[in-house]
Protein backbone atom coordinates (compact mmCIF):
# COMPACT_ATOMS: atom_id res chain seq x y z
CA UNK A 1 0.00 0.00 0.00
CA UNK A 2 3.17 2.14 0.90
CA UNK A 3 4.36 1.96 -2.27
CA UNK A 4 1.27 2.67 -4.34
CA UNK A 5 0.48 5.80 -2.35
CA UNK A 6 4.81 6.54 -3.22
CA UNK A 7 3.84 5.82 -6.76
CA UNK A 8 1.11 8.19 -6.66
CA UNK A 9 2.74 10.79 -5.37
CA UNK A 10 5.91 10.70 -7.59
CA UNK A 11 3.54 10.81 -10.55
CA UNK A 12 1.38 13.83 -9.39
CA UNK A 13 5.03 15.74 -8.34
CA UNK A 14 6.04 14.36 -11.80
CA UNK A 15 2.97 16.62 -13.69
CA UNK A 16 3.36 19.48 -11.66
CA UNK A 17 6.97 20.17 -12.40
CA UNK A 18 6.40 19.42 -16.27
CA UNK A 19 3.26 22.02 -16.11
CA UNK A 20 5.46 24.59 -14.24
CA UNK A 21 8.45 23.82 -16.49
CA UNK A 22 5.89 24.57 -19.65
CA UNK A 23 4.53 27.26 -18.11
CA UNK A 24 7.95 28.64 -17.55
CA UNK A 25 8.83 28.32 -20.89
CA UNK A 26 6.11 30.44 -22.19
CA UNK A 27 7.15 33.43 -20.02
CA UNK A 28 10.65 33.24 -21.17
CA UNK A 29 9.40 33.32 -24.99
CA UNK A 30 9.00 36.50 -26.33
CA UNK A 31 5.79 38.54 -28.10
CA UNK A 32 7.34 37.63 -31.55
CA UNK A 33 8.11 33.84 -30.59
CA UNK A 34 4.33 33.35 -28.79
CA UNK A 35 3.24 35.30 -32.03
CA UNK A 36 5.03 32.51 -34.71
CA UNK A 37 3.45 29.38 -31.88
CA UNK A 38 0.09 30.51 -32.23
CA UNK A 39 0.07 31.44 -35.82
CA UNK A 40 1.58 27.50 -36.13
CA UNK A 41 -1.28 26.43 -33.94
CA UNK A 42 -4.02 27.99 -36.67
CA UNK A 43 -2.42 26.79 -39.37
CA UNK A 44 -2.31 22.98 -37.69
CA UNK A 45 -6.08 23.12 -36.63
CA UNK A 46 -7.39 23.92 -39.43
CA UNK A 47 -5.21 21.06 -41.45
CA UNK A 48 -2.50 23.03 -43.72
CA UNK A 49 0.81 21.76 -43.47
CA UNK A 50 3.82 23.40 -41.13
CA UNK A 51 6.27 22.24 -42.26
CA UNK A 52 7.86 25.01 -44.30
CA UNK A 53 6.37 27.94 -41.95
CA UNK A 54 8.30 26.16 -39.37
CA UNK A 55 11.56 26.24 -41.44
CA UNK A 56 10.87 29.61 -42.55
CA UNK A 57 11.09 31.01 -38.32
CA UNK A 58 12.68 28.24 -36.79
CA UNK A 59 16.18 30.40 -36.46
CA UNK A 60 14.22 33.23 -34.04
CA UNK A 61 13.77 30.14 -31.08
CA UNK A 62 16.55 27.93 -29.38
CA UNK A 63 16.93 24.62 -29.68
CA UNK A 64 13.25 23.20 -29.31
CA UNK A 65 12.54 19.83 -30.34
CA UNK A 66 8.99 18.96 -32.11
CA UNK A 67 6.95 17.81 -28.98
CA UNK A 68 7.84 20.81 -26.91
CA UNK A 69 6.93 22.95 -29.69
CA UNK A 70 3.47 21.44 -30.58
CA UNK A 71 3.17 21.26 -26.64
CA UNK A 72 3.64 25.09 -26.08
CA UNK A 73 1.69 26.24 -29.51
CA UNK A 74 -1.47 24.33 -27.79
CA UNK A 75 -1.08 26.02 -24.17
CA UNK A 76 -0.73 29.21 -26.19
CA UNK A 77 -3.75 28.45 -28.57
CA UNK A 78 -5.65 27.70 -25.66
CA UNK A 79 -4.94 30.14 -23.54
CA UNK A 80 -4.82 33.37 -25.56
CA UNK A 81 -7.38 36.04 -25.89
CA UNK A 82 -6.42 38.11 -28.65
CA UNK A 83 -7.56 40.26 -31.71
CA UNK A 84 -5.57 38.98 -34.10
CA UNK A 85 -4.77 40.74 -37.75
CA UNK A 86 -1.82 38.45 -39.49
CA UNK A 87 0.89 40.20 -40.94
CA UNK A 88 0.91 40.68 -44.89
CA UNK A 89 1.54 37.86 -47.01
CA UNK A 90 1.78 35.74 -44.05
CA UNK A 91 0.37 32.25 -44.53
CA UNK A 92 -2.05 32.42 -42.04
CA UNK A 93 -3.38 35.56 -44.30
CA UNK A 94 -3.51 33.92 -47.48
CA UNK A 95 -5.49 30.99 -45.66
CA UNK A 96 -7.53 33.58 -44.63
CA UNK A 97 -8.45 34.99 -48.10
CA UNK A 98 -8.26 31.74 -49.75
CA UNK A 99 -10.85 30.48 -46.99
CA UNK A 100 -12.63 33.92 -48.12
CA UNK A 101 -13.14 33.34 -52.19
CA UNK A 102 -13.64 29.50 -51.54
CA UNK A 103 -16.86 30.69 -49.67
CA UNK A 104 -18.18 33.13 -51.79
CA UNK A 105 -17.56 30.30 -54.88
CA UNK A 106 -19.40 27.86 -52.72
CA UNK A 107 -22.33 30.60 -52.31
CA UNK A 108 -22.40 31.19 -56.00
CA UNK A 109 -21.98 27.28 -57.17
CA UNK A 110 -25.27 26.74 -54.76
CA UNK A 111 -26.95 29.74 -56.25
CA UNK A 112 -26.12 28.60 -60.02
CA UNK A 113 -27.64 24.93 -58.76
CA UNK A 114 -31.14 26.31 -57.73
CA UNK A 115 -31.40 28.43 -60.57
CA UNK A 116 -30.55 25.70 -63.16
CA UNK A 117 -32.83 22.63 -61.00
CA UNK A 118 -35.52 25.19 -60.98
CA UNK A 119 -35.38 25.86 -64.71
CA UNK A 120 -35.21 22.14 -65.20
CA UNK A 121 -37.90 21.27 -63.24
CA UNK A 122 -40.16 23.91 -65.32
CA UNK A 123 -39.06 23.18 -68.68
CA UNK A 124 -38.84 19.19 -68.35
CA UNK A 125 -41.42 18.57 -65.78
CA UNK A 126 -44.63 18.24 -67.85
CA UNK A 127 -42.41 16.00 -70.49
CA UNK A 128 -41.66 14.04 -67.74
CA UNK A 129 -45.22 13.02 -66.83
CA UNK A 130 -46.14 12.46 -70.07
CA UNK A 131 -43.38 9.62 -70.23
CA UNK A 132 -44.00 8.09 -66.79
CA UNK A 133 -47.99 8.08 -67.44
CA UNK A 134 -47.26 6.42 -71.23
CA UNK A 135 -45.08 3.85 -69.76
CA UNK A 136 -47.10 2.88 -66.63
CA UNK A 137 -50.45 3.83 -67.52
CA UNK A 138 -52.21 1.30 -65.10
CA UNK A 139 -50.00 2.16 -61.91
CA UNK A 140 -49.15 5.54 -62.66
CA UNK A 141 -52.58 6.48 -63.47
CA UNK A 142 -53.46 6.35 -59.75
CA UNK A 143 -50.21 7.40 -57.73
CA UNK A 144 -49.38 9.87 -60.34
CA UNK A 145 -52.75 11.53 -60.73
CA UNK A 146 -52.38 15.18 -60.57
CA UNK A 147 -54.23 15.56 -57.15
CA UNK A 148 -51.76 12.43 -55.26
CA UNK A 149 -49.04 13.65 -57.27
CA UNK A 150 -49.47 16.82 -55.45
CA UNK A 151 -49.28 15.66 -52.52
CA UNK A 152 -46.43 13.16 -53.05
CA UNK A 153 -44.68 16.50 -54.08
CA UNK A 154 -45.52 18.33 -50.90
CA UNK A 155 -44.42 15.30 -48.65
CA UNK A 156 -40.92 15.35 -50.53
CA UNK A 157 -40.57 18.60 -50.16
CA UNK A 158 -40.71 17.96 -46.36
CA UNK A 159 -38.33 15.66 -46.57
CA UNK A 160 -36.02 17.30 -48.29
CA UNK A 161 -36.84 19.93 -45.74
CA UNK A 162 -35.90 17.99 -42.92
CA UNK A 163 -32.77 16.02 -44.58
CA UNK A 164 -31.02 18.76 -46.03
CA UNK A 165 -30.95 20.21 -42.56
CA UNK A 166 -28.66 17.00 -41.89
CA UNK A 167 -25.91 17.51 -44.45
CA UNK A 168 -22.53 18.94 -43.55
CA UNK A 169 -21.84 19.89 -47.17
CA UNK A 170 -22.70 23.64 -47.44
CA UNK A 171 -23.70 23.75 -51.20
CA UNK A 172 -25.63 19.67 -51.07
CA UNK A 173 -27.23 21.12 -48.01
CA UNK A 174 -28.31 24.52 -49.59
CA UNK A 175 -29.77 23.06 -52.76
CA UNK A 176 -31.20 19.97 -51.77
CA UNK A 177 -33.32 22.77 -48.79
CA UNK A 178 -34.04 24.89 -51.16
CA UNK A 179 -35.79 21.92 -53.67
CA UNK A 180 -37.64 21.48 -50.61
CA UNK A 181 -39.11 25.13 -50.20
CA UNK A 182 -39.90 25.42 -53.83
CA UNK A 183 -41.80 22.08 -53.36
CA UNK A 184 -43.84 23.28 -50.69
CA UNK A 185 -44.45 27.01 -52.09
CA UNK A 186 -45.13 25.40 -55.41
CA UNK A 187 -47.61 22.65 -54.41
CA UNK A 188 -49.03 23.94 -51.37
CA UNK A 189 -50.19 26.88 -53.61
CA UNK A 190 -51.57 24.07 -56.07
CA UNK A 191 -53.33 22.07 -53.53
CA UNK A 192 -55.31 25.41 -52.48
CA UNK A 193 -55.90 27.22 -55.94
CA UNK A 194 -56.59 23.09 -57.25
CA UNK A 195 -54.65 24.28 -60.40
CA UNK A 196 -52.20 21.18 -60.25
CA UNK A 197 -49.89 22.69 -63.12
CA UNK A 198 -46.95 24.98 -62.88
CA UNK A 199 -48.32 27.56 -65.50
CA UNK A 200 -51.54 27.65 -64.31
CA UNK A 201 -51.68 28.27 -60.54
CA UNK A 202 -48.64 31.06 -61.72
CA UNK A 203 -51.14 32.75 -62.89
CA UNK A 204 -53.28 32.72 -59.92
CA UNK A 205 -51.60 34.36 -57.93
CA UNK A 206 -51.32 37.54 -59.30
CA UNK A 207 -55.34 37.26 -60.38
CA UNK A 208 -55.89 36.68 -56.74
CA UNK A 209 -54.03 39.58 -55.21
CA UNK A 210 -56.22 42.29 -56.83
CA UNK A 211 -59.66 39.82 -56.50
CA UNK A 212 -62.49 40.98 -55.02
CA UNK A 213 -63.01 37.21 -52.77
CA UNK A 214 -60.80 37.92 -49.60
CA UNK A 215 -60.84 34.41 -49.15
CA UNK A 216 -59.33 33.32 -52.34
CA UNK A 217 -56.44 35.86 -51.79
CA UNK A 218 -55.44 34.28 -48.57
CA UNK A 219 -55.54 30.96 -49.41
CA UNK A 220 -53.74 31.38 -52.39
CA UNK A 221 -50.59 33.01 -51.26
CA UNK A 222 -51.03 34.03 -47.72
CA UNK A 223 -51.24 30.22 -46.98
CA UNK A 224 -48.15 29.32 -48.87
CA UNK A 225 -46.43 32.09 -47.64
CA UNK A 226 -46.94 31.02 -44.19
CA UNK A 227 -45.84 27.39 -44.74
CA UNK A 228 -42.53 28.50 -46.31
CA UNK A 229 -41.90 30.57 -43.09
CA UNK A 230 -42.57 28.14 -40.85
CA UNK A 231 -40.27 25.83 -42.99
CA UNK A 232 -37.55 28.75 -42.80
CA UNK A 233 -38.07 28.51 -38.81
CA UNK A 234 -37.24 25.02 -38.84
CA UNK A 235 -34.04 25.50 -41.11
CA UNK A 236 -32.73 28.52 -39.05
CA UNK A 237 -33.27 26.57 -36.00
CA UNK A 238 -31.20 23.70 -37.47
CA UNK A 239 -28.76 25.48 -39.40
CA UNK A 240 -28.39 28.67 -38.08
CA UNK A 241 -24.68 29.14 -39.53
CA UNK A 242 -26.39 29.86 -42.93
CA UNK A 243 -27.20 33.58 -42.04
CA UNK A 244 -29.20 34.36 -45.98
CA UNK A 245 -31.71 32.16 -44.73
CA UNK A 246 -32.91 35.39 -42.75
CA UNK A 247 -33.35 37.37 -45.91
CA UNK A 248 -35.51 34.53 -47.34
CA UNK A 249 -38.35 34.43 -44.02
CA UNK A 250 -38.24 38.30 -44.02
CA UNK A 251 -39.22 38.05 -48.12
CA UNK A 252 -42.41 34.87 -47.32
CA UNK A 253 -43.06 37.30 -43.81
CA UNK A 254 -43.88 40.08 -45.72
CA UNK A 255 -46.03 37.91 -48.50
CA UNK A 256 -47.68 36.45 -46.01
CA UNK A 257 -48.76 39.46 -44.12
CA UNK A 258 -48.93 41.92 -47.05
CA UNK A 259 -50.94 39.55 -48.99
CA UNK A 260 -53.71 39.82 -46.32
CA UNK A 261 -56.72 41.53 -48.19
CA UNK A 262 -57.32 44.35 -45.56
CA UNK A 263 -54.19 45.92 -46.85
CA UNK A 264 -55.57 46.58 -50.13
CA UNK A 265 -58.57 48.93 -48.53
CA UNK A 266 -55.85 50.72 -46.80
CA UNK A 267 -53.79 51.16 -49.43
CA UNK A 268 -54.77 54.42 -50.36
CA UNK A 269 -53.98 55.97 -46.97
CA UNK A 270 -50.40 54.82 -47.02
CA UNK A 271 -49.28 55.03 -50.88
CA UNK A 272 -49.68 58.87 -50.02
CA UNK A 273 -46.59 59.52 -47.71
CA UNK A 274 -44.42 58.29 -50.74
CA UNK A 275 -46.72 59.10 -53.70
CA UNK A 276 -48.61 62.42 -52.91
CA UNK A 277 -49.16 64.25 -55.66
CA UNK A 278 -52.38 62.27 -57.34
CA UNK A 279 -52.01 60.46 -61.17
CA UNK A 280 -54.19 58.81 -62.50
CA UNK A 281 -51.74 56.77 -64.97
CA UNK A 282 -49.71 55.64 -61.90
CA UNK A 283 -49.67 51.47 -62.51
CA UNK A 284 -51.38 49.80 -59.47
CA UNK A 285 -48.40 47.73 -58.66
CA UNK A 286 -46.38 51.03 -57.65
CA UNK A 287 -49.25 52.25 -55.42
CA UNK A 288 -48.71 48.74 -53.47
CA UNK A 289 -45.44 48.64 -53.48
CA UNK A 290 -45.31 52.06 -52.27
CA UNK A 291 -47.70 51.16 -49.40
CA UNK A 292 -45.69 48.41 -48.52
CA UNK A 293 -42.67 50.12 -48.32
CA UNK A 294 -43.52 52.44 -45.76
CA UNK A 295 -45.31 49.18 -43.77
CA UNK A 296 -41.40 47.94 -44.14
CA UNK A 297 -40.22 51.31 -42.81
CA UNK A 298 -42.58 51.22 -39.86
CA UNK A 299 -41.30 47.69 -38.86
CA UNK A 300 -37.71 48.44 -39.75
CA UNK A 301 -37.46 51.39 -37.27
CA UNK A 302 -39.63 49.40 -34.50
CA UNK A 303 -36.92 46.89 -34.62
CA UNK A 304 -34.02 49.53 -34.73
CA UNK A 305 -35.71 51.32 -31.74
CA UNK A 306 -34.99 47.66 -29.72
CA UNK A 307 -30.80 48.02 -30.04
CA UNK A 308 -30.66 44.59 -29.64
CA UNK A 309 -28.38 42.82 -31.47
CA UNK A 310 -30.78 39.57 -31.99
CA UNK A 311 -32.82 41.54 -34.66
CA UNK A 312 -29.78 42.67 -36.52
CA UNK A 313 -30.03 39.96 -39.24
CA UNK A 314 -33.97 40.97 -39.68
CA UNK A 315 -32.94 44.54 -39.92
CA UNK A 316 -30.55 44.02 -42.39
CA UNK A 317 -32.78 41.70 -44.91
CA UNK A 318 -35.47 44.31 -44.20
CA UNK A 319 -33.35 47.43 -45.03
CA UNK A 320 -32.00 45.86 -48.24
CA UNK A 321 -35.59 44.87 -49.55
CA UNK A 322 -36.39 48.84 -48.56
CA UNK A 323 -33.30 49.76 -50.50
CA UNK A 324 -34.31 47.82 -53.61
CA UNK A 325 -38.13 49.25 -53.36
CA UNK A 326 -36.72 53.30 -53.37
CA UNK A 327 -34.74 52.52 -56.25
CA UNK A 328 -37.85 51.15 -58.22
CA UNK A 329 -39.82 53.84 -56.83
CA UNK A 330 -37.39 56.57 -57.73
CA UNK A 331 -36.98 55.29 -61.10
CA UNK A 332 -38.32 57.75 -63.83
CA UNK A 333 -40.05 55.37 -65.73
CA UNK A 334 -42.64 55.35 -62.91
CA UNK A 335 -43.33 59.24 -63.69
CA UNK A 336 -43.60 59.81 -67.27
CA UNK A 337 -47.08 61.69 -67.04
CA UNK A 338 -46.37 63.56 -63.67
CA UNK A 339 -42.86 64.32 -62.69
CA UNK A 340 -43.80 65.87 -59.07
CA UNK A 341 -43.55 62.43 -57.22
CA UNK A 342 -40.36 61.87 -59.21
CA UNK A 343 -38.76 64.66 -57.51
CA UNK A 344 -40.20 63.98 -53.98
CA UNK A 345 -38.91 60.58 -54.04
CA UNK A 346 -35.38 61.87 -55.06
CA UNK A 347 -34.81 63.32 -51.91
CA UNK A 348 -36.48 60.39 -49.88
CA UNK A 349 -34.35 58.42 -51.73
CA UNK A 350 -30.96 59.93 -50.94
CA UNK A 351 -32.55 60.27 -47.43
CA UNK A 352 -33.08 56.98 -46.85
CA UNK A 353 -29.27 55.69 -48.77
CA UNK A 354 -27.87 58.65 -45.79
CA UNK A 355 -29.68 57.10 -42.82
CA UNK A 356 -28.70 53.34 -43.40
CA UNK A 357 -25.01 54.19 -44.27
CA UNK A 358 -24.97 56.26 -41.27
CA UNK A 359 -26.94 53.48 -39.09
CA UNK A 360 -24.69 50.65 -40.37
CA UNK A 361 -21.34 52.31 -39.18
CA UNK A 362 -23.41 53.35 -35.89
CA UNK A 363 -23.59 49.90 -34.92
CA UNK A 364 -20.70 48.84 -37.11
CA UNK A 365 -22.44 46.06 -38.95
CA UNK A 366 -21.25 45.19 -42.41
CA UNK A 367 -24.04 44.05 -44.18
CA UNK A 368 -25.87 47.20 -43.90
CA UNK A 369 -22.72 49.67 -44.93
CA UNK A 370 -22.17 47.76 -47.88
CA UNK A 371 -25.67 47.48 -48.56
CA UNK A 372 -26.16 51.16 -48.84
CA UNK A 373 -23.07 51.78 -50.51
CA UNK A 374 -23.81 49.38 -53.49
CA UNK A 375 -27.35 50.66 -53.50
CA UNK A 376 -25.93 54.17 -53.87
CA UNK A 377 -23.75 53.48 -56.76
CA UNK A 378 -26.39 51.95 -58.56
CA UNK A 379 -28.40 55.02 -57.73
CA UNK A 380 -26.36 57.50 -58.76
CA UNK A 381 -25.43 55.13 -61.93
CA UNK A 382 -29.05 55.26 -63.06
CA UNK A 383 -29.91 59.13 -62.05
CA UNK A 384 -26.60 60.08 -64.34
CA UNK A 385 -28.05 58.38 -67.13
CA UNK A 386 -32.08 59.50 -66.23
CA UNK A 387 -30.38 62.94 -66.51
CA UNK A 388 -29.13 62.49 -69.87
CA UNK A 389 -31.88 60.69 -71.44
CA UNK A 390 -34.02 64.42 -70.52
CA UNK A 391 -31.45 66.19 -73.68
CA UNK A 392 -30.38 62.89 -75.14
CA UNK A 393 -30.57 59.64 -76.63
CA UNK A 394 -28.13 56.97 -74.81
CA UNK A 395 -27.71 54.74 -78.09
CA UNK A 396 -27.56 57.58 -80.47
CA UNK A 397 -25.93 60.46 -81.61
CA UNK A 398 -22.06 60.86 -81.44
CA UNK A 399 -21.55 62.15 -77.55
CA UNK A 400 -21.46 58.03 -76.27
CA UNK A 401 -18.00 58.27 -75.00
CA UNK A 402 -18.19 61.50 -73.68
CA UNK A 403 -21.34 60.23 -71.74
CA UNK A 404 -19.55 57.15 -70.84
CA UNK A 405 -16.26 58.94 -69.69
CA UNK A 406 -18.64 61.28 -67.63
CA UNK A 407 -19.51 58.03 -65.65
CA UNK A 408 -16.65 56.83 -65.17
CA UNK A 409 -15.44 60.53 -63.41
CA UNK A 410 -18.69 60.27 -61.22
CA UNK A 411 -18.04 56.60 -60.08
CA UNK A 412 -14.50 57.69 -59.06
CA UNK A 413 -15.76 60.91 -57.61
CA UNK A 414 -18.21 58.77 -55.74
CA UNK A 415 -15.30 56.02 -54.46
CA UNK A 416 -13.13 58.93 -52.69
CA UNK A 417 -16.20 60.48 -51.28
CA UNK A 418 -17.10 56.88 -49.45
CA UNK A 419 -13.55 56.84 -48.53
CA UNK A 420 -13.09 60.67 -47.44
CA UNK A 421 -17.21 59.73 -45.21
CA UNK A 422 -15.17 56.51 -43.92
CA UNK A 423 -12.47 58.08 -42.47
CA UNK A 424 -14.23 61.01 -41.09
CA UNK A 425 -16.65 58.27 -38.93
CA UNK A 426 -13.72 55.93 -38.14
CA UNK A 427 -12.17 58.73 -36.78
CA UNK A 428 -14.59 59.68 -34.13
Amino acid sequence: MKKIVFLLFLFCTSLFAREINSSEEIVSLNDSQKKILYEFEVLKKNGCKTDQFWLKNKSQFPELDDAVRDKLAVQIFANSQVVYSPPKDSAVQFWMKTQLLTNWMFYLSAFIAICALIALFKKYWGLLIDLLIRGFAPLLRFLFSPVLLTYELFLLGVVCIIYGCLIDEFVLRTVIIHVGLFLLWSQSTALFTKEYWVKKYVFEIENKFWGTNPWETIKTICLPAIIISLALVYVLYKVPVDVFYNYEIVVSGIAAFYALPFWRSLEKYLYPVLLPFKNDYRPRSINSLGACTVMAVVITGMLILQWNAVFYNIIAALISLLLLSFLILSSKMNYRYSYKNYYYLQFLAVLFLAAVFLYGFRIHLSEIIWFALIATSIFVIIKYMEIISFFSDWKRGKTWAWKLLGLAVLLWILGKGFLFVSALLFSS
